[in-house]
């Protein structure tokens, strides 16, 4: 992606430019998201896998591919704080921020199926990842890394993920209901009837999925490349936008899906892309990085040097440990309460301001 868009291009525009570009990228983001959803529901539907296993899977694949170009790139030019502060700023964004505004938007469904098997595949990847960082850093002190062999073994639980995904989406049991509440009941009904569900064959619903995955992904390439030399004309301190907009201008496209998701009646791709995309985070994002090349956990050079094991860490999961308590609830009643998003949004600021308060710290020195 860097290779094709090149920063350097938006470099020394007018400011008003930059914000055309801005405009333009979010329309087209938003139009890609449409798709996508429009594509991910119809298959869903059509070959009777539940939506939310789709967003669980094909969807977060592609929504999570950002992450990965912008980490796989930082580990190649020696950026590892980067590197892991965006996949790892990425599951806080995602679980905390974009979960967070579905629930206070609208009732979520809480499917038992999936909840009961993905959801404890996401809470055990970010367990993993902080037992092995918080370990190689007791073991190796400020040497501390995420060598080859641990990304590989991500890469290849990747894969297992995968297939095993494929298996209980055959097992998932049709009467389970997506949505329990009689506020969604409305949704299903448009679904059912819907003519983008009914009207297009099975290759043009892919052709449409691969189309709006392509779109999301130029697009928020394009976006984070125009918003960031935005930030630069108005001095605002690199590391600042290291820290805070790159791992959510990375995110983007979990955040645009999942809101036209709702829009567009099938808040099911939400959950599942949220859950999807933090596994994705640790499995493919931190993985592929780490195979390419190991990932210092400490940077020497930086304010300060052990941020990532001292703030993004803990606040990952506190966010994760949160997120279980909700799923705990919801498997209950079969959706998430709305005042569910307002602890994960408030969390979240509280994150980002700390990043920014160590940011300006750093810029400082």
């Amino acid at each position: 992606m860097e290779h094709l868009i090149r920063p350097e291009w938006f470099e020394g525009l007018n400011w008003f430019f930059l914000l055309v570009i801005v405009a333009g990228a979010m329309t087209t983001l938003i139009k890609g998201a449409d798709w996508l959803v429009a594509g991910a529901s119809g298959i869903a539907y059509q070959i009777g896998i539940p939506k939310v296993i789709v967003g669980a899977t094909i969807v977060s694949l592609g929504t999570t591919s950002p992450e990965a170009a912008v980490s796989v790139m930082a580990a190649w030019s020696g950026q590892a704080g980067l590197a892991l502060g965006n996949a790892v700023g990425s599951i806080i964004a995602d679980t905390g921020f974009i979960f967070g505004i579905g629930c206070l938007i609208t009732v979520l469904p809480a499917d038992r199926f999936v909840l009961n098997r993905q959801g404890w595949v996401q809470f055990f990847s970010g367990l993993a990842l902080a037992i092995t960082c918080y370990a190689a850093f007791v073991i190796q002190g400020d040497e501390a890394q995420i060598n080859r062999i641990v990304g590989i073994i991500f890469l290849v639980a990747l894969v297992a993920y995968l297939r095993v995904s494929i298996h209980w989406a055959r097992k998932h049991p049709h009467d389970e209901p997506f949505v329990t509440p009689e506020e969604m009941e409305e949704t299903v009904t448009e679904l059912k009837e819907a003519p983008e569900v009914n009207s297009h064959g099975k290759a043009a619903l892919a052709g449409l999925i691969i189309v709006g995955l392509v779109v999301v992904v130029f697009s928020s390439h394009i976006l984070i490349c125009a918003v960031t030399e935005l930030a630069k004309q108005f001095h605002i301190p690199q590391v600042v936008i290291a820290a805070t907009l790159v791992a959510m201008g990375t995110s983007l496209p979990e955040l645009v899906v999942g809101i036209t998701a709702i829009w567009k009646g099938h808040p099911e791709l939400l959950v599942g892309n949220v859950i999807g995309a933090d596994i994705l985070n640790v499995l493919f994002v931190i993985g592929a990085s780490a195979a390419a090349i190991p990932l210092s956990i400490v940077e020497p050079g930086a304010a300060i040097p052990r941020i990532f094991l001292y703030v993004h860490l803990p606040t990952m999961l506190i966010v994760l440990v949160l997120f279980r308590f909700y799923i705990a609830s919801a498997v209950r009643t079969g959706s998430f309460r709305r005042w569910f998003g307002a602890p994960l949004v408030i969390l979240y600021v509280v994150y980002v301001s700390v990043l920014l308060l160590t940011s300006g710290l750093g810029a400082g020195h």
